[in-house]
C-alpha cells in the first residue's frame, strides 16, 4: 500500500516552529537571570545530549519529534525516529513510513502519549526498572497481553547515541495494527479517504460521522413516532389532559435520547483515536444532560400551568401571581446546574468555576445594584401582595390593570391600552390603590339646589331621596343618607353618602346612572331646580319656580307633619325595613326590568 506523503500545512509548521522556539526562549530566559547584588551559584544543568538535527538526543524530544512528524503527515520523516536496524536498507525505505503510520494509528487508538512526562536526560530514566538504554512510553493491552511501547538508545550512523522507538516495538507494530487497525475496510476504501486527515479524523471517518448523524436523527423520529402510536390510545382514556401534556413534553427529549444512543452505537466501529473518542464521549454526555434538562424544563412548564390554573379556579389570585416567578427561578437553577454538568463532562474544573463565580459575584452585585434592587422589589410586591396579576389599580397618578410581575419590572396595561413597564424598586415604593379588592363602591355625589327653593321643598327633596336610597335594591341601607350640609356661594348644597353593592366598576356606573336619574325626577317633582355657577342675562321675564309643584310639595310635607312621618333628621329602622327593595330596578322599559325585583331575587 502506498503512503501519501504530504507537505506540512502552514498551521502545522507554525505549531512546530512555536514548539521549537518557545522552549529555546524559555531556556534562554533561564540562562540569563536578572542581576542580583550577590552572585548565586547556578543550578547544575543536565547534559543536552549529542547534537542532532531531529532532536533525538533525549527521550522527550525524540518522542515529540515523531508525533509531530506523524501529525504533519510526513511519515518518511517519522520513520527516522524508528529503530529499523532489523530491516534491510530496501525494507527501511519501503516499509519504514508504513510502520510509522501504523504505529501512530495504534497509539491514537490505545495509548495517550504525554511526551512532556518523558525524561529529558540523555541517559534516560534511571529508576524505571529497565535497562539504562531503554525508557518506557506506555503499554498497550491486547488479546495476547500487554505490549510495552519503548524508546531505545541506539548509535547513529556516526556512532553518537540517540533515542528512537525500540526495534521490539517496531516489530510488534504489524500485529498491533492487525488487531486495532481498519481491518478489511482498509482494502475496500481508496487511499485518499484513509490518508487525508482533519482534526485527528480521516476523511472517511468524517463522512461516516455525517451519515451517522443524519441516520440517528431519522431513526429517532421513526422510533418516537411508533412509540407514541402505541401509547397515545392508552393516554386518551384518562379523564384529565395532564398525561397528554406529559406525553407531548417527552417527545423532543426522547427523540434526542434515541439519537444519542444510535450515534453512540454507530461510532464504536469507526476506530476513533483516544483523543477523538474522549471528545465524542464528552459530547454524548453533554447531550444527555441537555436532554434531561430539556425534559425537566418541560415538566416545570406543565406543573406551573396546572398549579396556576387550580389557584385561579380557587380564586387565589395572589398566590397564582407568584407562580410565574417561581417558574423562572426553577428554570434558572436547572439551566445553571446543566451548564456546570456539561462543563464537568468536558473536563473543566467546575470547582474553580464556582469559586470564580463566588469571587466575581461581589463585583457583579456592585455593577448590577439596580437589577438586584428591582429583584428584591419584585419579591416585596409578591410577598406583601398589594396588587396581583389581573388587578385594576392606581399607581402614582395613573391607573391600569396589572398584567405581569416579573423579576425586574411590573407591567401594567393602562386605560389607553398602552403597556407601562415600571421597575420593581419604584413600583414597590409607590402608593398603590387596588380597586380589585373592593367589596362595594362608594356613591357620593353633592348636589346644589337653587336659592329660590323654600324649606318645605328642601324637606321634600331630602325625604324622597332618602326613601329612594333605602328602597333601591342595589344600595346598601347602612349607611345610606343625605344631608343639607352647606349654604354654598350659589346653591343649597346636599351631600349624598351611600354604598352600591357592586365590585365591577362598569356595573356600578349602571346603578349610579339610575340613581342620578331618580334624583333628577325627585328634584323636578319638588318644584325646585339645580343651581349652576353662571351668570345669566334674561331678556324675557323669568318664569321662576313652578308654583303648582311648590304647593303640592308643601301640602305633602304638611301631611307628613300631621301624621308624624316627617322623618328628619333620620328614618326609624322599621320604616327603613318597610322601604327596602320596593323600587323597581332596572326601571320599567329596560330589557332587564322585572316588576317587584328585590335584592334577594338577584
Amino acid at each position: 500500500m502506498k503512503i501519501a506523503v504530504r507537505s506540512r500545512p502552514p498551521l502545522a509548521r507554525l505549531a512546530l516552529a512555536l514548539a521549537l522556539v518557545i522552549p529555546a526562549l524559555a531556556a534562554g530566559a533561564q540562562e540569563a537571570p536578572p542581576p542580583t547584588s550577590q552572585a548565586e551559584p547556578a543550578p547544575p544543568s543536565r547534559p543536552a545530549g549529542p547534537a542532532d538535527d531531529l532532536e533525538r538526543g533525549v527521550p522527550r524530544t525524540a518522542m515529540k519529534g515523531y508525533l509531530q512528524a506523524c501529525r504533519a503527515g510526513d511519515f518518511e520523516l517519522a520513520a527516522r525516529y524508528l529503530d529499523l536496524r532489523r530491516l534491510s536498507d530496501a525494507e527501511r525505505s519501503e516499509r519504514g513510513p508504513e510502520l510509522a503510520r501504523q504505529l501512530k494509528f495504534v497509539l491514537d487508538q490505545k495509548l495517550w502519549v504525554d511526551w512532556e512526562s518523558l525524561s529529558d536526560d540523555p541517559n534516560g530514566e534511571r529508576d524505571d526498572g529497565l535497562s539504562a538504554s531503554r525508557d518506557r512510553v506506555g503499554s498497550i493491552e491486547t488479546r495476547m497481553g500487554p505490549v510495552p511501547v519503548l524508546l531505545q538508545r541506539v548509535p547513529r550512523e556516526d556512532g553518537a547515541p540517540i533515542w528512537k522507538i525500540s526495534s521490539a516495538t517496531v516489530a510488534a507494530t504489524p500485529d498491533l495494527y492487525d488487531e486495532f487497525g481498519y481491518g478489511p475496510l482498509e482494502e475496500l476504501l481508496p487511499d485518499w479517504l484513509l490518508s487525508i486527515t482533519l482534526l485527528e479524523l480521516a476523511l472517511w471517518q468524517w463522512l461516516a460521522v455525517l451519515v451517522l448523524a443524519v441516520l440517528a436523527g431519522v431513526l429517532s423520529w421513526l422510533v418516537v413516532f411508533a412509540l407514541f402510536k402505541l401509547v397515545r390510545p392508552l393516554v386518551a382514556r384518562s379523564r384529565t389532559d395532564f398525561d397528554d401534556r406529559l406525553l407531548r413534553a417527552t417527545a423532543g427529549p426522547l427523540r434526542l435520547l434515541v439519537a444519542i444512543g444510535v450515534f453512540a452505537a454507530g461510532t464504536a466501529p469507526l476506530g476513533f483515536g483516544l483523543l477523538v473518542q474522549r471528545f465524542f464521549d464528552a459530547l454524548e454526555r453533554g447531550l444527555l444532560i441537555v436532554a434531561f434538562a430539556w425534559f425537566l424544563l418541560k415538566i416545570v412548564n406543565i406543573f406551573t400551568l396546572v398549579a396556576w390554573s387550580r389557584l385561579r379556579e380557587r380564586g387565589d389570585q395572589a398566590t397564582a401571581s407568584v407562580v410565574p416567578l417561581g417558574q423562572k427561578a426553577v428554570k434558572v437553577v436547572i439551566l445553571l446546574v446543566a451548564v456546570l454538568a456539561i462543563l464537568d463532562s468536558f473536563g473543566i474544573n467546575v470547582t474553580a468555576v464556582v469559586a470564580g463565580l463566588g469571587v466575581g459575584g461581589i463585583a457583579v452585585a456592585l455593577a448590577a445594584q439596580k437589577t438586584i434592587e428591582n429583584l428584591f422589589g419584585g419579591v416585596t410586591v409578591l410577598a406583601d401582595k398589594p396588587v396581583s396579576v389581573g388587578d385594576f389599580c392606581r399607581f402614582g397618578d395613573r391607573v391600569g390593570t396589572v398584567e405581569e410581575i416579573g423579576l425586574r419590572s411590573t407591567r401594567v396595561r393602562t386605560l389607553d391600552r398602552t403597556l407601562v413597564s415600571i421597575p420593581n424598586a419604584s413600583f414597590s415604593s409607590m402608593e398603590l390603590e387596588n380597586f380589585a379588592v373592593r367589596d362595594k363602591i362608594w356613591y357620593h355625589p353633592r348636589i346644589g339646589l337653587r336659592y329660590e327653593t323654600n324649606p318645605e321643598q328642601l324637606r321634600y327633596v331630602l325625604v324622597e331621596i332618602r326613601k329612594m336610597l333605602y328602597a333601591h335594591p342595589r344600595v346598601l341601607p347602612d349607611p345610606a343618607r343625605i344631608r343639607f350640609v352647606e349654604f354654598g356661594a350659589y346653591s343649597l348644597d346636599l351631600d349624598i353618602f351611600a354604598y352600591v353593592s357592586a365590585t365591577d366598576y362598569g356595573e356600578y356606573l349602571e346603578v349610579a346612572e339610575d340613581l342620578n336619574l331618580r334624583i333628577m325626577d325627585i328634584v323636578e317633582a319638588s318644584g325646585s331646580g339645580f343651581a349652576f355657577p353662571s351668570q345669566t342675562l334674561y331678556v324675557e321675564k323669568d318664569a321662576g319656580l313652578d308654583p303648582e309643584h311648590a304647593r303640592a310639595a308643601e301640602q305633602e310635607v304638611k301631611a307628613w307633619r300631621e301624621r308624624r312621618e316627617l322623618f328628619l333628621p333620620k328614618f326609624p329602622p322599621e320604616k327603613i325595613s318597610e322601604l327596602a327593595d320596593t323600587l323597581e330596578y332596572p326601571v320599567a322599559g329596560s330589557p332587564d326590568h322585572r316588576a317587584g325585583a328585590s335584592r334577594g331575587e338577584d
